[in-house]
């Protein structure tokens, strides 16, 4: 078979011309595989934390209307890119065949792998929906999918189980990108943090201010604050609706002693939440925006009406070892495993 572009516009059906993230529709046939993709079998789709939250708000909470509702976007797009969001997931898969350009790469068949990059951009062919599990955000399939030359994939980790790596590697850009970003002394206000994301990039800011630092930690409600109190990974937890944006900013400039933080880490899985991110970060801060509900519009127009001169990061998944730091976060912390396994492992 002939040689695909590396990043996978030969799979664009329409836009003539697009990348297919930003393809309205993406080639998914399966049967024809080109010497620089892999085609793996699928086992189960974790769906992006926003995606999967309009669904089933759509879907009224029904596990077969979610179902069949994620089978017409895959059946219309090639893809699961929620129409809605624009936002996808990832998957966990076994290796079917490595193009035969691809022959050098660390991988066999019948390995296992997660896919690192989002399923707003693979082709994606599902031929049944075995099991929707809301809790989690997760769906079990029976299908297959294609991950082009430019794609990262992480082989499951041997030491833990499916889903739990499952689970991390989902968020693996925030507690990496987290990393990057917090410098010790930093004060870093979480929000979102009683999600997954939200607890690692909790744990990461903890270890990266010091103990000249401060982080703080905005949850939605109570349900959260035993878990983060008790496996230390805040200073303080706030509790507040996060499309309040005074409300935020008032409760965390008193957890912060009347100060605007220097880092704001946004994981929270509903619109409208950028300018309670962009009203408690200080001139020259960071507002990091990990959510896929985030609307740049809103951000930048209301930092700009705001007269707040931040510096606002588009929440890329992806950094370098992003994979390894996350997992590692899950290997030293034994309480954070924990959890982990009791509430994404089914």
């Amino acid at each position: 078979m002939a040689l695909g572009c590396k990043y996978g516009s030969h799979r664009v059906i329409e836009p003539v011309g697009a990348l297919p993230q930003t393809a309205q529709r993406i080639d998914n046939d399966m049967s024809t595989v080109y010497d620089n993709e892999i085609l793996l079998d699928v086992i189960a789709l974790n769906v992006d934390s926003a995606s999967f939250t309009q669904i089933e708000e759509e879907a009224g909470g029904d596990v077969d209307k979610i179902g069949k509702k994620i089978l017409e976007i895959v059946a219309a797009r090639g893809k699961q890119q929620n129409p809605v969001t624009g936002s996808g997931g990832m998957f966990i898969g076994k290796v079917l065949k490595i193009g035969s350009a691809l022959k050098d790469r660390d991988l066999k068949v019948g390995d296992k792998i997660a896919s690192l990059v989002s399923l707003s951009l693979t082709p994606l062919k599902i031929n049944k929906i075995l099991k929707v599990m809301p809790e989690v955000d997760r769906v079990l399939i029976d299908g297959q999918a294609i991950l082009f030359e430019s794609g990262i994939y992480a082989k499951l980790p041997s030491d833990m189980d499916e889903g739990l790596a499952l689970a991390a590697l989902d968020v693996a850009g925030a507690p990496a990108q987290t990393a990057k970003l917090v410098k010790p002394g930093d004060s870093v206000l979480v929000m979102g943090a009683g999600g997954k994301s939200g607890m690692m990039c909790c744990y990461e800011a903890m270890k990266r201010v010091g103990p000249t630092g401060r982080v703080i930690a905005n949850i939605h409600s109570e349900r959260s604050r035993k878990a983060l109190v008790d496996m230390k990974l805040a200073h303080e937890v706030i509790v507040g609706d996060a499309t309040k944006p005074l409300d935020i900013m008032n409760a965390t400039l008193k957890a912060n002693g009347g100060k605007e933080v220097n880092v704001v880490i946004n994981c929270v899985n509903i619109q409208g939440t950028e300018m309670a991110s962009i009203l408690p970060v200080r001139d020259d801060g960071i507002v990091y925006f990990f959510s896929m509900a985030t609307s740049f519009t809103r951000a930048a127009l209301g930092a700009e009406g705001i007269g707040k001169d931040c510096h606002m990061i588009i929440g890329n998944g992806y950094t370098k070892d992003h994979a390894e730091i996350t997992l590692w976060e899950l290997r030293e912390n034994a309480q954070l495993r924990k959890y982990f396994e009791e509430q994404y492992v089914k």
